[in-house]
């Protein structure tokens, strides 16, 4: 069996499928879908997402310097693909998609209400890349849905049906092979 030497490319998958929300002073708010985001520091509690400069909401974030990362699950997922290739100059995504803006605690851009984690971030920086520009941002604060939580306090984040993007398709996470530090654990 053989490899192909292919140009540099992205493919770095899967990628968690989130849905950020943004929102000017006076505006309605909008919702953009971005699969190039990832954790970058614990502490401070710190993320990335990359979005391209034409792009609706990248305006909006260069002069609000906040937005909300919404996971998506299964039932977000048509909600997700919708947001990620309609623009919010000419549509109203939350309306369009029955989704439901909820208030941040930190921020003032809004949290989706169906999604079960909701991240509230303030830029720190802006990286320009190339075709996107990165937005390294603070968490602030987390938002997670009960119906998530255990009567112990413990959040069951694996059972909400998480969705990943992979090379142009979206995925549920399937069937779980180990837990963190398992390959050292004594037996």
């Amino acid at each position: 069996m053989g490899k192909q030497n292919w140009k540099p490319g992205n493919m770095l998958y899967p990628t968690p499928a989130v849905m950020v929300s943004v929102q000017r002073d006076g505006e309605r708010p909008n919702i953009i879908t971005v699969a190039w985001t990832g954790t970058i520091c614990s502490d401070p509690a710190m993320l990335s997402i990359s979005v391209r400069k034409e792009r609706y909401s990248y305006d909006i974030l260069k002069e609000t310097g906040e937005f909300v990362v919404n996971l998506v699950t299964k039932d977000l997922v048509f909600a997700a693909d919708y947001c990620g290739v309609k623009s919010g100059r000419n549509i109203d995504k939350f309306r369009e998609m029955k989704l439901t803006p909820f208030d941040s605690r930190y921020i003032k851009a809004p949290g989706i209400k169906e999604s079960p984690v909701n991240l509230e971030c303030r830029v720190k920086d802006v990286i320009p890349l190339g075709t996107h520009d990165m937005f390294l941002a603070e968490i602030l604060g987390v938002t997670v849905d009960d119906a998530y939580m255990d009567d112990k306090g413990k959040f069951h984040l694996n059972s909400s049906g998480l969705v990943a993007y992979s090379h142009g398709e979206y995925f549920t996470l399937g069937e779980k092979v180990g837990s963190f530090g398992y390959s050292v654990r004594k037996k």
